[in-house]
């Protein structure tokens, strides 16, 4: 462990298809992670693993009549372009599965010397016999569960020494299944072994942080632990992160129900990334979050207003000094932001602590309340707040072209004529062309649609 240093590894996606929303709402979950150690000034080491060998990727290939790289190219670049899209920070580290076999070849090779694997009908499995701590993460009781105490297990005994045990390595199934040639015999890697080779290789043999989905506790991240101080004798991780389900509509998202959705089917109806990236902040990580597009509609309207709130502050015309009351109030949302995060990533409370900043700002700049430096130092914390968040998105005031601009500058003067009837026709035309505005004590304001 270095002082100021974390290295950790997120379990990242399987590229046999487009991300969907649950996919997401761990890749968001795992951004906030690394956003907040960075906020509190921790050097990051960030490895996540792609997925781009397994048996749905065989066989889709195989369906479509591609190799594995081609089959799964679109769908690595498609994942970025989501990634991108939805705020998230790219790790230092993205290893792939398929360009780290020798790696996995090794740490079996250390399986298969220290006894806690052997070779089966050209397979190698995992003995779980061996690691008598097998289920401390998910604290799942293992007793009894041992061979011949089943039909099953009776069964797979031609295969397994025990049912439990778990594959490292595939003997392939047919002469068209990708396989590697490897000292262990021909064959490819089983799920499991692929994040523990990854993940040392990078961060050492023990690190700081493992995440994942809740649903990868067992067998997978169990698995990864016994392979792992199998083969080493050390601790393999600190700390492990599980995020919770996402629901859709109080169910789990297949696509046989109907109720299955990748980003990409959100965003192709109409629903905006930054509405997305708020929905899945605003129940903390290791609580289930319910989907449904009420609930999208609702976090589009807040992220517009959150937006235009910054924009309001942004252009507030304010005079020399500070307001006492509202440089405390600056303070202690800062203090509670951070307590909020503190308290295991609880994204909900920090929510409602810009909500609550958003509110007494409005009150301040109703009442005149607000100078330069209120001004500066809130929008200062609203940007450390969105290093963190990252749901404000970038601000630049835009500017009109000079014919939009002229109808505006003769409506003022409509206005002042108390020509209502001219006025209102000029803001019925601006508002046809995108443009809607909003008078305030400051003067007009404008935004597009």
């Amino acid at each position: 462990m270095t002082e100021g240093e974390v290295r950790f590894y997120y379990c990242g996606p399987t590229v046999w298809d487009y991300g969907h929303l649950g996919n997401f709402r761990s890749a968001v979950a795992a951004d906030i992670l690394r956003r907040y150690l960075k906020f509190k000034g921790f050097k990051i080491t960030h490895v996540m693993n792609i997925t781009d060998v397994e048996d749905r990727i065989i066989a889709k290939s195989q369906e479509a009549g591609l190799s594995i790289d081609d089959y799964t190219a679109k769908y690595i670049e498609a994942l970025w372009e989501d990634f991108d899209a939805l705020g998230c920070e790219r790790p230092e580290i993205v290893p792939r599965a398929t360009r780290h076999i020798p790696e996995m070849v090794t740490l079996i090779e250390k399986l298969l010397e220290t006894h806690h694997a052997y070779q089966s009908d050209g397979s190698i499995y995992y003995r779980i016999a061996s690691f008598p701590e097998y289920g401390k993460l998910s604290k799942i009781n293992f007793a009894g569960n041992i061979a011949g105490a089943s039909d099953r297990i009776d069964t797979d005994r031609y295969e397994k020494e025990d049912a439990r045990d778990f594959a490292l390595w595939k003997e392939p199934a047919t002469s068209t299944e990708p396989a590697w040639d490897a000292p262990i015999g021909r064959g490819r890697p089983g799920w499991h072994i692929e994040c523990s080779a990854m993940s040392m290789k990078y961060l050492g043999e023990t690190f700081d942080i493992h995440a994942g989905g809740i649903d990868l506790v067992f067998p997978h991240h169990e698995n990864e632990i016994a392979q792992s101080e199998g083969a080493t004798g050390k601790q393999f991780v600190r700390y492990w992160i599980h995020f919770e389900h996402l629901k859709v509509d109080g169910e789990t998202m297949s696509k046989s129900k109907g109720n299955y959705y990748t980003f990409r089917d959100v965003a192709a109806k109409g629903y905006s990334a930054a509405a997305v990236r708020y929905f899945l902040l605003s129940v903390p990580y290791n609580k289930q979050i319910n989907f449904t597009f009420d609930a999208l509609a609702g976090a589009e309207k807040t992220v517009a207003g959150l937006r235009d709130f910054r924009a309001r502050l942004s252009e507030a015309r304010t005079e020399p000094g500070m307001t006492e009351a509202l440089h405390e109030t600056t303070l202690r949302a800062a203090q509670e932001f951070e307590g909020g995060m503190d308290d295991d990533l609880n994204t909900s409370v920090a929510l409602a602590v810009v909500h609550n900043l958003t509110r007494d700002v409005n009150t301040a700049l109703a009442r005149k309340q607000l100078r330069e430096d209120n001004q500066r130092e809130l929008l200062d914390l609203l940007e450390r707040f969105d290093t963190v968040l990252n749901i404000f998105g970038d601000y630049t005031q835009e500017m009109l072209d000079n014919e939009i601009q002229n109808l505006i500058d003769e409506r003022q003067e409509a206005r002042r004529r108390r020509d209502f009837v001219r006025a209102d026709e000029l803001r019925d035309e601006l508002a046809g062309r995108g443009i809607i505005l909003e008078d305030t004590k400051d003067g007009v304001r404008w935004k597009r649609k």
